[in-house]
């Protein structure tokens, strides 16, 4: 099996068009336009650097994917059936129809291929369609006929998943091909990121250049209230002088946890949560961060004042992100006392509750387990509509969320079929119209963001038909019906995933390289030069509900000890499944690259999964050690430690061929690496130390 170093995944990253696609023995039927050596991609309108930018984009597409040669030529002939031409509709006098509006496109593909784009992004988004079209085709062929083509959402954000604030050209290129249109810092200041320095102007202008915006995601200072003398001076110097500085930022994200300020609500503590301080006798109350404080929306008008005078048209986003553990009320409250002129946002899936057997689990943070909406997403949508206030949603249609900490994508393409005909529902009934597409672990092209690509275009298509026509483009069609059924059990194996943030938070995050601890709590080792590292692992399985004070913890329906038993045999059902997946893709002949990285993908997964079994095992007998009221108990609970260990230990072992198969697992942007090679056998050796050290010393103790 092959071996790649730390990193080596970026280079996939960086390569925009993938080479040896066409099949030349594939010739183009009566009704298909095919474009040949010495096409033309003639632009018609003003030659702006974005549009530059694609029409020679497309001309290396067809050179490196199609093994056709191209050029590019301004006010050149526009007949032929061997051209491309670009225009804009309003210039040409064409109805785009349906496919009116931002990034708006009519290809009509009859005497050679004329696009006409209701803006330049519309072009170039309509080039990038062409692209995906002949790909899927293997053949530089286009169907003849009309195809009108616009996006349901927009803004689409994401975080960057070649590294943490890193973005290179070519990212940037992949990312505008992916079909999202902006980028997310987390800001501190100006030039200042929650990782050093990055030059914001630079950025802003590459972006452009690819068709994408940029919106600042706050972690600058909001220790003034709103009613405070001198708060919109000291609001205006932070938020007003970085759109002064930087005004290309297309707008900024406001989220309670991160920006929580003194709030004066009655029902919140008076310090915050990353105060580093508390009282001597916790008040019972909630940090202002994680609560729907009254005061908040004045707090949100002032940044929106302070900013709108410098960019009028700034869009100013609040995340409800964590208010969802609070009742109804109070977040729709909240909504009700917004300004009309913001955006709010609301994360699709979270706090969504269902059954395992006779006890209850939730999604306490993103969670591919629950197809949504949730209960939390639905109630602010109904509210956000009500008051004519513009809705946004954190879907993770990048294809990946902390169900699993250190993959690029989640392979369950029919689970996530299901969420894109959800967030289609939402926006046709509550007005969605915006999407964060990823978080801290960024954005890695995959099938999944493909998919959520053209199915969130409109008109629509079935999700199902748009991603059968992918998994033949990637698989082959010889392959489909064993591709089709592996991940239709990947699909179902995530519904009998547990996650609590006992799991989401603990092995799940960084799995096989997941330490198990008796008596001493170890320390996981990690870059001190990433954004979190460790510092977000928890090692107490039993840590499930989080708040702001340890008297504020709201109960669920059944807190961790009543669930465990439950959850557990939801995980055993879970790794059967995957079992069952990895074997039908095991059965597939002389397997390409991309079905070898799947079957890599999904065995990685697998071994997560049987780590969070032995840690959920582990929490169990830990408990059961602390009970134990006769020798012969508690030897009987350490030989199963034992086992327990010395199976975990197998685990880990046979993950490190997967690790090192792909350089992208075991790594996150805002963790880096804390789960490739080097930390499992980290955690081989801790997990020998206990067996070594303190199971020994547990035995001697039953022996006095």
């Amino acid at each position: 099996m092959k071996k790649e170093m730390r990193y080596e995944f970026r280079k996939k990253l960086l390569t925009v068009h993938e080479s040896g696609i066409r099949d030349f023995s594939l010739i183009p039927g009566e009704n298909e336009i095919s474009l040949s050596d010495g096409a033309t991609v003639n632009i018609l309108c003003e030659e702006s650097e974005h549009v530059r930018f694609a029409a020679e984009d497309f001309v290396d597409f067809l050179s490196v994917s199609m093994g056709v040669s191209a050029t590019v030529a301004v006010g050149g002939d526009a007949s032929g059936q061997n051209t491309v031409t670009l225009s804009l509709a309003k210039d040409s006098g064409v109805e785009l129809s349906e496919a009116e509006g931002y990034k708006g496109f009519l290809i009509d593909a009859n005497d050679g291929i004329r696009v006409y784009g209701y803006d330049e992004r519309g072009i170039s988004a309509a080039l990038f369609y062409i692209e995906d079209l002949m790909t899927m085709a293997r053949a530089p062929f286009l169907k003849k006929g009309e195809i009108r083509k616009k996006p349901m959402l927009s803004p689409t954000m994401i975080h960057s998943g070649y590294g943490m604030e890193e973005w290179p050209d070519e990212y940037l290129v992949r990312v505008a091909h992916e079909g999202r249109d902006a980028l997310m810092l987390f800001v501190e200041g100006p030039n200042k990121t929650r990782v050093g320095y990055l030059d914001f102007a630079d950025l802003i202008r590459r972006a452009a250049k690819y068709g994408l915006d940029v919106y600042v995601y706050s972690f600058m200072p909001a220790g003034v209230h709103p009613d405070d003398e001198g708060a919109e001076e000291f609001y205006d110097k932070l938020y007003g002088d970085l759109f002064r500085e930087f005004p290309g930022f297309k707008g900024v994200t406001l989220v309670g946890e991160v920006v929580e300020f003194y709030s004066k609500d009655p029902n919140v503590s008076r310090h915050r949560s990353w105060d580093g301080a508390s009282d001597p006798v916790p008040d019972g109350k909630f940090y202002p961060g994680w609560y729907p404080c009254e005061d908040y929306p004045r707090w949100v008008d002032l940044i929106k004042r302070v900013v709108r005078r410098v960019k009028p048209d700034a869009d100013i986003v609040l995340w409800s992100y964590n208010w969802g553990f609070q009742p109804e009320e109070l977040r729709v409250r909240l909504i009700e006392n917004l300004p009309t002129d913001i955006t709010l946002e609301a994360t699709f899936e979270m706090f969504d509750n269902k059954k395992i057997g006779d006890v209850y689990t939730s999604a306490d943070d993103y969670s591919l387990a629950y197809v949504g909406p949730g209960p939390y997403f639905v109630s602010e949508a109904i509210a956000a509509k009500k008051r004519g206030i513009r809705l946004y949603a954190m879907t993770q249609a990048g294809g990946v969320t902390w169900d699993f900490g250190c993959v690029p994508y989640l392979p369950m393409p029919y689970q996530w079929a299901k969420r894109f005909e959800a967030i289609r529902d939402a926006a046709h009934d509550w007005g969605l119209s915006g999407s964060m597409e990823c978080h801290h672990h960024g954005f890695y092209p995959s099938i999944i963001s493909k998919l959520a690509k053209h199915a969130f275009l409109t008109p629509e298509e079935p999700v199902e038909d748009i991603l059968d026509k992918i998994l033949i483009s990637e698989y082959g069609e010889e392959n489909i019906e064993r591709v089709r059924r592996g991940f239709r059990l990947f699909s179902e194996a995530i519904n009998y995933f547990t996650p609590s943030n006992a799991d989401l938070n603990g092995a799940s995050r960084i799995g096989p390289a997941y330490p198990f601890c008796l008596f001493d709590q170890t320390k996981i080792p990690y870059d001190k030069e990433a954004m979190f590292g460790a510092r977000v692992i928890s090692l107490r399985p039993g840590r499930d509900v989080p708040g702001s004070t340890s008297a504020s913890k709201i109960p669920k329906k059944n807190l961790l000890p009543l669930r465990i038993h439950a959850e557990l045999e939801s995980l055993h059902k879970m790794l059967s499944l995957m079992k069952e997946g990895i074997a039908v893709f095991e059965e597939i002949p002389e397997r390409s690259e991309k079905l070898e990285s799947v079957l890599n993908l999904g065995k990685y997964i697998m071994h997560c999964v049987m780590t969070n079994i032995n840690a959920k095992k582990w929490y169990i007998l830990k408990c059961q050690m602390e009970v134990a009221f006769t020798r012969d108990a508690m030897r009987s609970v350490i030989s199963e430690m034992e086992e327990l260990l010395f199976a975990e230990i197998e685990n880990a072992r046979e993950t490190l061929p997967i690790v090192d198969a792909d350089s992208r697992l075991g790594w996150e942007p805002s963790m880096l690496y804390l789960g490739d090679r080097e930390c499992i056998e980290w955690k081989i050796k801790q997990v020998e130390y206990v067996l070594n050290k303190e199971i020994v010393y547990a035995k001697r103790a039953t022996e006095l």
